[in-house]
């Protein structure tokens, strides 16, 4: 039981995180960028940025996120929707695909609702017991429907 609602809990993480991804992991491009350190007007700090260019028109996109470390000049993938090219993402398994806010609502989810169906499934009603204890399957004939 526990091995089958973990594989479902996966697959369904999966498919929610395949399509629920901005800028779009299907209509969206990728190309690099490179990480330049630059000042942040409202705080004042160094904030690293992915700064890319289609075409003739630059961009930046914030690179910070995490449990993800970049520095200077690193070369990073960028994944934008060629309508909107402002609104990139730093293209990586953790920041893009894995969100940590994401996963941690749904993993506590998994878990509340997991111990839940062992809650129920270990301690049923004492009818459901007897009512178990007392089934006999009916002979099935042959060519039973």
């Amino acid at each position: 039981m526990y091995r089958s609602i973990t594989i479902i809990y996966i697959i369904l993480y999966g498919c929610f995180v395949l399509f629920a991804r901005q800028p779009d992991y299907f209509d969206g491009e990728v190309t690099n960028a490179t990480i330049h350190l630059a000042k942040d007007s409202a705080t004042g700090e160094l904030k690293p940025m992915a700064n890319f260019s289609i075409g003739a028109n630059k961009y930046s996109v914030a690179a910070s996120y995490p449990l993800r470390s970049v520095s200077e000049g690193d070369r990073v993938k960028v994944i934008f929707e060629s309508a909107n090219p402002k609104k990139a993402a730093v293209y990586s398994v953790w920041g893009y695909w894995i969100l940590w806010d994401e996963f941690l609502v749904s993993s506590v989810i998994y878990l509340i609702l997991f111990q839940v169906a062992v809650g129920i499934n270990n301690n049923p009603t004492p009818e459901a017991l007897i009512e178990q204890l007392e089934y006999k399957p009916k002979p099935k004939t042959r060519y039973s429907e």
